[in-house]
């Protein structure tokens, strides 16, 4: 059986101690909104502050900084890194392993590729977002035959 609540110590010594949500198993800090309905995957962090609206679903092993407002039926892949202070709108697509810096506006509807990069302070408009906040994609370069990120 899989604890209701885990704490986790950070660097500086601080222990959180995260409730795991009751659709998915993700975990979430004392302080942080989720709607019911919401599915959260394992070993997601939800943080101090942070929302996550009705109907949305967030991947496996994302991480929700402090003060991230993520709007409703938003699908977040695996992998993910919001930025603190992020406001994502309603009806977003979120592509695995992408990276979104903090302060970035997302609007209701946007599409983000996977491996995508949004910088700091962006903001990502409905239908134009590869002009306002360019996807970069992540270089593999070869080590001894392999391919490595």
């Amino acid at each position: 059986m899989t604890a209701k609540f885990v704490s986790v110590e950070d660097d500086a010594g601080k222990v959180t101690r995260y409730a795991r949500h009751d659709n998915g198993g993700g975990l979430i800090a004392p302080g942080a909104s989720v709607a019911d309905s919401a599915r959260i995957g394992s070993m997601t962090y939800v943080e101090h502050g942070a929302e996550v609206g009705p109907g949305c679903r967030i991947g496996h092993g994302t991480w929700i900084d402090r003060g991230v407002i993520i709007g409703d039926r938003t699908v977040i892949g695996d992998g993910v890194r919001i930025g603190r202070g992020t406001v994502i709108g309603n009806r977003v697509h979120i592509g695995s392993h992408t990276r979104i810096g903090s302060s970035v506006l997302i609007e209701h509807g946007v599409h983000l590729d996977t491996d995508s990069t949004v910088p700091d302070g962006s903001q990502v408009l409905s239908g134009a977002h590869s002009r306002l906040a360019p996807a970069t994609h992540r270089q593999h370069r070869k080590i001894k035959g392999k391919m490595a990120a």
